[in-house]
């Protein structure tokens, strides 16, 4: 397949359920590649899931989720074949973050300003790859401080609401796909004919 329709997913064990599956099954329905890589694992291993729900406590709630098949090797990948960056949310971020090799494929995407599409706990690697200066983001509304700290401008936003910022595109949770997805594939050059 043709870089212009690869897309390349970062997430890792327990990125949120519905965040890895509805938009990886959404880009592959619009035909695009999309790769789900995690560092450390490879092609074919799965990753596990939480499936982060709002139920009227304090915060969300977290249940086990589906298991997940890599369809790539992240040690193979190289970010320049690829056109776009998804970065779900979940638990997965507060670890990827920590990684130098994620990290940099991060950058490339926000270096040669191709689409990024982060939601929730997402903004959380993008904020430790230093990519957010002067952008409006938004995210789960406990990763505020880091998008600020980070030096972007945190988009309190309504929960099924997205924001497009030149290449970014984020959401606080979940209930924004239709929204995230859309922003995200119109930043992709995607042509949606019904």
């Amino acid at each position: 397949m043709s870089a212009s329709k690869k897309i390349l997913m970062l997430v890792g064990d327990f990125v949120e359920d519905y965040e890895i599956m509805v938009p990886f099954q959404a880009l592959t329905m619009l035909g695009y590649q999309v790769d789900a890589v995690c560092p450390d694992k490879t092609a074919g291993e799965q990753i596990r899931t939480a499936i982060h729900d709002f139920e009227g406590d304090q915060t969300y709630t977290e249940k086990p989720g589906h298991n997940f098949t890599l369809n790539a090797t992240f040690a193979d990948i190289d970010p320049a074949s690829y056109i776009g960056l998804v970065v779900p949310g979940g638990r997965a971020p507060e670890y990827l973050r920590l990684n130098q090799d994620v990290l940099a494929a991060t950058r490339h995407f926000a270096e040669h300003n191709k689409p990024i599409a982060a939601i929730c706990h997402g903004a959380q690697l993008l904020a430790a790859a230093g990519i957010l200066e002067g952008k409006k983001v938004s995210a789960y509304p406990a990763c505020a401080p880091e998008v600020q700290f980070a030096g972007g401008h945190y988009q309190e936003i309504d929960v099924d609401q997205a924001i497009t910022d030149q290449n970014l595109i984020t959401a606080p949770a979940w209930p924004a796909h239709p929204a995230w997805l859309a922003q995200f594939a119109q930043a992709l050059g995607a042509e949606i004919k019904l």
